[in-house]
Order: C-alpha cells, then structure tokens, then sequence
C-alpha cells in the first residue's frame, strides 16, 4: 500500500504557507524523485509526510490509513546534515542500537567500518556519520524512506556506495523511496520518475 499525500498545507504560526495543497503518492518498491530549488518547501514537505509536523490542511496516509506514529515510524527521514540527527553523548554502537540491531550484511554494504561503531560522532567525517544514519533508518519495519539531500555534501564514491545501498533495499524488500534534490541529474539517475515541487502543489 502507498505513501500519500494529499492536498497537504503547512506554514508557521500566521506566516504565508510553505507548501500549499501538495499532493504526492509512492509506491512500495518506488523510487520518486523530488526537484526543486532551495526556499521552495521541500524539506517541510518532507517533514509533513514522515510525520514529524502536523499540516493545518490535508492528509498523510499509509496504506490508505493516517500515519500512526508508534515506538518505531515505519517511515524513516534522513537529512542532509547527519550530525543533526544524533545524539552527541552517545558512541556509534548505542545510536544504532536506539533503533534496532543493525545486521553485519547492511554495515559492511554501506562501507561503515567495525571501528567506527566506537566513537563519537564528531570523531567521524560528514559521509561516515550518514552511513551510520542510513544503517540506522533501514530497520527490518522501514517501509518507506524519505531521503531529503542525503549526499548533496558527499564525495562521488560515498554518493554512489550509498545510492547503490537504498536502491538494494528497493529491489530486495520494496522499500519506497521519496529522494528530495536540487540536482536533476542525480535524481534521473536513481529514480523511477522524477517530479517538480512546483508541480505537486495547487495555488
């Protein structure tokens, strides 16, 4: 069943809206591709959509039904800035184990090092830190992830080592994938289709 959103509005306290009756659906096993250009909603639109705030118009639905958010979100958001979504009192192996037991096969896919699980998120670089992120959202009851610039500050190898690991998971278990950039390029290259933020929204 789907991820949807429908005629989705959201704006802050009294200001003007950010995104304004948005609608979007991904499929199980889909890869959507979100473009636009900076200012244009996009990472509040992807925030709406995992759940994380509330719009004052329209509806989020999995499987047809309002997204529930229960002890673990079976959608999973990842940011541009992984030292945002980490606690920096905890060591690596105590952020993974937050979520779940990460399994041997998906760390040594993404490339993250046994010795790394030991330290501190500031001991790590930007693209070692999301690795540890990804490993962390692609729990065994992610359905779907909603990746909002994942690798726009990342080397090319990182880029492609991490791309290489959603789009596995897509094809092994039917994940749904809502990637979110400003680079056309990129998004041609990972997804199924590829759509314009100001095309999902009505004014």
């Amino acid at each position: 069943m789907p991820l949807e959103a429908r005629d989705v509005s959201f704006r802050y306290g009294r200001g003007d809206w950010v995104i304004h009756r948005a609608s979007l659906t991904v499929d199980p096993g889909e890869v959507v591709g979100l473009k636009g250009e900076s200012g244009l909603g996009k990472t509040t639109f992807a925030r709406v959509v995992a759940g994380y705030l509330f719009p004052q118009e329209g509806v989020v639905l999995l499987d047809h039904a309002h997204l529930r958010r229960g002890c673990y979100n079976p959608v999973q958001l990842m940011h541009q800035h992984p030292e945002k979504a980490v606690n920096p009192r905890w060591r690596m192996r105590d952020t993974l184990k937050e979520a779940w037991e990460v399994d041997d096969a998906t760390l040594a896919a993404l490339g993250v090092e046994p010795s790394w699980l030991g330290r501190w998120p500031n001991e790590l670089s930007g693209g070692e830190l999301q690795r540890i992120c990804l490993a962390r959202a692609l729990g065994p009851e992610t359905r779907f992830l909603i990746a909002d610039e994942i690798t726009t500050m990342l080397d090319a190898v990182t880029q492609a080592q991490i791309w290489r690991a959603i789009l596995a998971r897509v094809r092994e278990s039917g994940l749904g994938v809502l990637a979110i950039s400003h680079d056309g390029a990129l998004l041609k290259r990972v997804a199924d289709r590829v759509v314009e933020m100001v095309d999902i929204m009505k004014w």
